[in-house]
């Protein structure tokens, strides 16, 4: 056990896995920022989250996908190796793309009024709904992957 999880894991997907943790805290640690008034800061650390991990997601966590379960779909689609990271990927997707929607609707006017919404409160819990959907799927394939014997639940 060499990894800085104490797993088989390599080393940048336990670095991965400790990011997308600290993101999510830090997801939580805006919506208590808004609540408390500080509606700016809120932003800026929500759309910093969002956009800085995309370059995560595309760097490491999509090559990975590709590689390691993209092979097996058609054959293996019932074991967790595959449907769990496969889940993540569909879930993760909409969770980025509402975010970036979110941030764009939210803070920027690139949007035409007519695509901007109006329930901040709807949009905003619903990505953060996502976002902790698909971190709890990240550790689960995570614990498939690199902790369960044989790759199992």
């Amino acid at each position: 056990m060499s990894s800085l999880l104490g797993t088989d894991a390599p080393f940048y997907s336990d670095a991965v896995a400790l990011f997308e943790i600290a993101a999510g805290i830090a997801l939580l640690v805006g919506m208590f920022l808004v609540r408390a008034g500080h509606v700016r800061l809120h932003a800026y650390l929500q759309g910093s989250i969002v956009f800085v991990n995309l370059p995560v997601v595309l760097a490491w966590m999509v090559p990975s996908y590709l590689k390691n379960v993209y092979p097996y779909l058609g054959s293996y689609f019932d074991q967790p190796f595959v449907w769990v990271p496969t889940l993540m990927l569909v879930v993760g997707a909409l969770a980025e793309g509402v975010g970036v929607y979110v941030v764009m609707a939210a803070g920027t006017n690139w949007l035409p009024e007519s695509w901007r919404f109006r329930r901040y409160k709807l949009w905003m819990r619903t990505v953060l709904g996502l976002w902790w959907t698909v971190l709890i799927l990240g550790l689960l394939t995570y614990y498939v992957w690199y902790v369960s014997p044989n790759g199992t639940l």
